[in-house]
């Protein structure tokens, strides 16, 4: 099946995206990344080593011809701090891409939506692919179309959290309503069974990290959720029955 997820004009055959943080060694966040079928890997950029290139750097175990880089902009609190770390990202050749975070709470990691709007506006301004990380909120996601973003990633839950889909009906307004560009889940899946959700209520996508690399085991956890975003696309693809009260012959 032919049906490839096409973010800025750019397309990519896996609907999973995966990051880099919260691994035990480089080894099992490079298994991780090949058991996923990813081809996009997103990178913090204030918590990697980009400069010193003598030293040891997560950089080292992706391998850039397979998978594209998106770098993010976690630990940002405000705009300005954002830019300047996409900035940096571009500057020091990893990609005009960004997905974009600015955090407006230490304790949920909710975003800062009027911050995250401004620095989404200026980047595209700067010719960046902006990919911002927001609420579940349609307003919000609305303006962030408006103002030139390339997709729009609401989360699921908080950051790390695990808890999976807490807000079924927001995802489907905002799938029904946000047709101009991806909409790509982003935060809050803990397992499999999430995913194949996000995927049946129709997003086209899902970023995750915390969810494989906190798992017992990362790499079958990775094939896991692989497999899940697969089924839960062709899921929504085939247009499931509707339900009903009582049973039918």
């Amino acid at each position: 099946m032919n049906d490839s997820l096409v973010i800025a004009g750019r397309s990519f055959k896996s609907r999973l995206i995966v990051g880099t943080g919260k691994y035990r060694n480089f080894s099992e966040m490079s298994r991780a990344h090949n058991a996923s079928g990813a081809d996009m890997i997103t990178v913090a950029v204030r918590r990697v080593n980009i400069s010193d290139r003598t030293k040891e750097s997560l950089l080292d175990y992706i391998d850039r011809d397979r998978y594209f880089l998106l770098p993010n902009t976690a630990g940002c609190y405000n705009a300005d701090e954002a830019i300047r770390t996409a900035r940096l990202a571009r500057e020091v050749g990893l990609s005009n891409w960004v997905k974009l975070e600015v955090i407006g709470d230490q304790q949920t990691l909710f975003p800062d939506t009027a911050e995250l709007l401004r620095a989404t506006e200026q980047l595209v301004k700067e010719g960046f692919v902006v990919l911002p990380y927001t609420n579940d909120d349609l307003v919000v996601a609305r303006r962030l179309v408006d103002a030139g973003a390339a997709a729009v990633m609401p989360l699921a839950a908080p950051i790390g959290s695990g808890l999976g889909i807490q807000n079924h009906a927001a995802l489907h307004i905002l799938r029904e309503r946000i047709t101009e560009v991806p909409l790509i889940v982003d935060a809050g899946v803990g397992t499999a069974s999430d995913a194949a959700v996000a995927m049946e209520l129709g997003a086209d996508g899902v970023l995750m990290n915390t969810a494989i690399a906190e798992a017992q085991d990362a790499e079958l956890m990775a094939g896991a959720m692989r497999h899940a975003i697969e089924a839960g696309r062709m899921a929504f693809l085939a247009g499931r029955m509707p339900k009903k009260l009582y049973a039918s012959a």
